[in-house]
C-alpha cells in the first residue's frame, strides 16, 4: 500500500478513529499513523479527547447540585412571565 501522506491522514483521523472509513483507506491511514511519529501523536490526543469526553458525558452531577439548579430555574421562569 502507499502512504497517504500527513494532510490525508489529519484530516481523515476522526472517522478513522471511529472506524467510518472504507477499509483501503483505513489500511492506508494506519500504515501512515504507523510511520508517522507527528500523526501518532494526533491520533493520541483526539483518541483522549474522545475517550474524556465520553466519560464526562456518563457522569451525572449529584443530585443536591441538580435540585438547586432546577430550582433556580423555575425561580427565573416564574419571574419573567
Amino acid at each position: 500500500m502507499s502512504d497517504c501522506g500527513c494532510d490525508k491522514a489529519q484530516k481523515d483521523l476522526e472517522e478513522y478513529l471511529r472506524n467510518e472509513v472504507c477499509k483501503t483507506q483505513h489500511s492506508d491511514i494506519k500504515e501512515h499513523l504507523d510511520n508517522c511519529p507527528t500523526c501518532q501523536q494526533e491520533a493520541l490526543v483526539a483518541r483522549t479527547l474522545t475517550e474524556v469526553v465520553a466519560r464526562a458525558c456518563k457522569e451525572s452531577a449529584p443530585e443536591e447540585l441538580r435540585n438547586q439548579v432546577l430550582s433556580r430555574l423555575r425561580a427565573e421562569q416564574a419571574t419573567h412571565h
